[in-house]
């Protein structure tokens, strides 16, 4: 079992729920809440990857 605890990509506190996940050209991305992942996706729409169906 890992121990290791992820933090938010965007504002670095520590992520306590799973909901919170986006892909990028660099991998999955983690965040502690929609407000850094919004903010984040707006920073950085260039590096999103579009949404499977």
């Amino acid at each position: 079992m890992s121990d290791t605890k992820k933090i938010c990509e965007l504002c670095k506190l520590p992520v306590e729920t799973q909901g919170f996940k986006l892909k990028t050209k660099d991998g999955e991305k983690v965040f502690c809440c929609e407000g850094c992942k919004s903010i984040y996706r707006m920073l950085h729409e260039d590096q999103i990857l579009p949404k499977s169906k």
